[in-house]
């Protein structure tokens, strides 16, 4: 089965952490493949001592990405030197090229383990941000027939939403972000 969690509400990321956890404790093994995210949030420590059942590899840059028009000035001042902003359709072809790289021998090693579940966490975002190809994820997800593939992140492209078995779109409601709190330490990082 193919499964999207999607939608601008928190939790997307924290499903799947939940559903890994789960899948191990059925003995399964897991692959846990996040995009955009270097080695900063606290749920990689734990993840990473379930190895070997658990692999959990990143490939990102320690910034975030926004395309020209999505942030207001107070945003962008906010963010400050932790963002790069691009013009659309022409993501940093740096970033561009380490994903790339870094998928493609994530991909190696996934089809050598043959996981029962793997988490492609923040790959909807990368998918709409170009920063990586829909040939790339299509190519795995023919591969992988008998592998439970969970896709985390905003913006899920139709063309993905239309092959998957299951959607769940988590839709904000209220967050205190608006009220200007930030990222808590075992929270959301």
């Amino acid at each position: 089965m193919l499964q999207i969690y999607t939608g601008k509400g928190k939790g997307k990321t924290t499903a799947a952490i939940g559903l890994a956890v789960r899948s191990l404790g059925a003995g399964h093994k897991v692959f846990f493949l996040q995009f955009m995210k270097s080695l900063a949030y606290s749920e990689q420590t734990l993840l990473k001592k379930f190895a070997p059942q658990l692999i959990l590899e990143t490939t990102g840059k320690p910034f975030f990405v926004a395309e020209e028009g999505m942030l207001d000035e107070e945003q962008l001042k906010q963010w400050g030197d932790n963002i790069v902003v691009f013009p659309h359709g022409k993501p940093p072809a740096d970033y561009v090229k380490m994903i790339k790289t870094e998928f493609n021998q994530a991909k190696v090693r996934i089809l050598g383990m043959k996981p029962d579940l793997l988490v492609l966490d923040e790959v909807n975002v990368a998918l709409f941000f170009d920063l990586i190809d829909r040939q790339s994820i299509e190519s795995l997800l023919d591969c992988l027939l008998e592998t439970e593939v969970v896709c985390t992140g905003r913006n899920a492209p139709e063309w993905l939403l239309e092959r998957a078995d299951l959607i769940t779109d988590m839709q904000e409601v209220r967050h205190y972000y608006n009220k200007g709190v930030e990222a808590r330490k075992g929270i959301e990082n």
